[in-house]
């Protein structure tokens, strides 16, 4: 009877043993493994559900209504941009930042810019109300900002620096979920939002608040909550050091939208990006100015990520990527340097460990430069994350001029992916990267072969097969790593 009492309450199991306990160790206690022990399933059979009444009947899909969920902006164009429009009622959005990267001074942004319909600074809907006569008229909604981290006279003090104290805007500190819930009957918002969703606990459950129990009941309950009265509620979420968000992974599965806040701490610019959105793509790029009064969104970035000098410098090589539509133009660094270790170092900032040691291969592979002694640092200006294989060929420049110590033009580019082989490969959108290079004042691109054809497959025209020019540009198209190094180096 004891035993089966026991293996009633088991509410964890040992995956190599099968050995069963009412809490969660880090060891298991029958075959001693660790890391094993996982929540368990029930172990209760299957029960036959038999039909029951219906909360709405089936529709054609021709007539259901989608008014409901169109986008409403949020008065930051940049953050419109990302979400695909603005904000859809009844969505659940998940943001998720390091700390101190300023999360919090988004959304009271937001929040303060949803209740009282206004458009965030320097936006176009902005300029647009500064000229309608009946701006007075716009719509005003409630909502709640529920803090768990701070006091609300933290919170206040922030919204007063950066200008976000409006009348339909509530604030609660709060961290039990059934107080959560009586205020939005309170206040009946039309955007919450949950600072953060680690904080917020409930006694229905066992465990500590941002446990993987806690997290899941609090999130479902948020989520029914949103879907039954059409509120947009956004959940703030913490990350680990290995950047992935806190918490288990059914969380980014249940709501709408996953919003990754970055940036570097010790600057200003600051980047959202969506890994998951159902209202909107998933490849946009948003960039804002984080400053002591607000945060601004930056509509045209292309010229943040470039150090500005006169003369060129070594290890240097500038390029062009795609985030979403928007062509960002972008300076690899490198650094390579005489290593007095057993096993040189491998650095990188803003780039894909990975794809830097598969371009370090080929490069000692294909072009013979020899890099088994030497340190090798990589990295990114202003701390934009490039994670597109078009910066595969600027990247392999950068490192071998650092490692011949040769410096290419100020004004040349270089884009394309390499290949295993060392065979440089056409990427989409090349165009329109030569465009906006060309739009900041660049002469000379390095391209792959056939990147310089139109939508059909023909070739543009061009006086010179192996020198063509787009947009005021020389560029200079290369079939293989080798090639690139060799036009690169030589160009004016």
């Amino acid at each position: 009877m004891a035993k089966a009492k026991t293996a009633a309450k088991a509410a964890y199991r040992c995956s190599d043993c099968g050995w069963q306990t009412s809490k969660w160790v880090g060891r298991c206690g029958e075959c001693q493994t660790w890391g094993t022990v996982t929540e368990a399933a029930s172990a209760t059979p299957a029960r036959v559900v038999h039909a029951g009444p219906v909360s709405a009947p089936a529709r054609p899909i021709g007539q259901v209504d989608v008014r409901s969920a169109k986008t409403k902006p949020t008065g930051l164009d940049e953050l419109d941009r990302v979400l695909g429009g603005g904000i859809v009622p009844g969505a659940v959005l998940l943001l998720a930042g390091e700390p101190g990267i300023g999360k919090s001074t988004l959304l009271l942004e937001v929040a303060a810019l949803a209740s009282t319909g206004a458009s965030g600074p320097g936006s176009a809907a902005d300029s647009n109300a500064a000229s309608d006569s009946d701006s007075d008229s716009r719509e005003t909604s409630h909502v709640l900002y529920v803090t768990g981290e701070e006091s609300a006279e933290q919170v206040r003090l922030r919204a007063d620096r950066v200008g976000a104290i409006t009348d339909h805007l509530y604030l609660a500190a709060e961290t039990e979920l059934s107080a959560v819930l009586g205020h939005v009957e309170a206040v009946q918002p039309t955007l919450l939002v949950v600072d953060s969703i680690q904080t917020i606990g409930t006694s229905e459950v066992d465990g500590a608040p941002g446990g993987v129990t806690q997290i899941r009941e609090v999130a479902a309950n948020l989520i029914r909550v949103a879907k039954e009265r059409g509120i947009t509620v956004v959940l703030v979420g913490h990350v680990t050091k290995d950047g992935a968000i806190a918490g288990p992974r059914l969380l980014e599965h249940l709501v709408d939208v996953v919003l990754y806040f970055e940036g570097d701490r010790h600057s200003r610019l600051r980047m959202i990006r969506a890994v998951k959105n159902r209202y909107g793509p998933t490849d946009e790029l948003g960039c804002f100015d984080l400053s002591e009064v607000g945060i601004v969104g930056l509509p045209d970035p292309s010229g943040l990520f470039l150090t500005r000098r006169d003369e060129p410098v070594p290890g240097t090589c500038v390029t062009v990527t795609l985030e979403g539509r928007r062509p960002l133009v972008a300076e690899v660094q490198s650094l390579v340097a005489k290593s007095h270790l057993p096993s040189p170092r491998r650095a990188t900032s803003g780039l894909d460990t990975s794809r830097v040691a598969m371009v370090l291969a080929v490069l000692a592979q294909r072009c013979k430069i020899s890099m088994h002694e030497q340190d090798v640092y990589v990295s990114t200006v202003g701390g934009v994350r490039l994670t597109e294989t078009s910066v595969d060929l600027a990247l392999a420049l950068a490192v071998a001029g650092s490692t011949v110590e040769q410096s290419l033009s100020t004004t040349l580019i270089a884009l394309g992916e390499v290949g295993l082989a060392g065979e440089a490969r056409v990427v989409p959108g090349v165009q329109r990267r030569l465009a906006e290079a060309a739009r900041l004042g660049f002469k000379y691109a390095v391209v792959p072969r056939g990147s310089l054809e139109l939508a059909d497959g023909s070739p543009l025209k061009r006086a010179d097969p192996q020198l063509s020019s787009y947009e005021g540009m020389k560029v200079m198209e290369v079939d293989s790593i080798q090639q690139a190094l060799q036009v690169a180096f030589t160009a004016p």
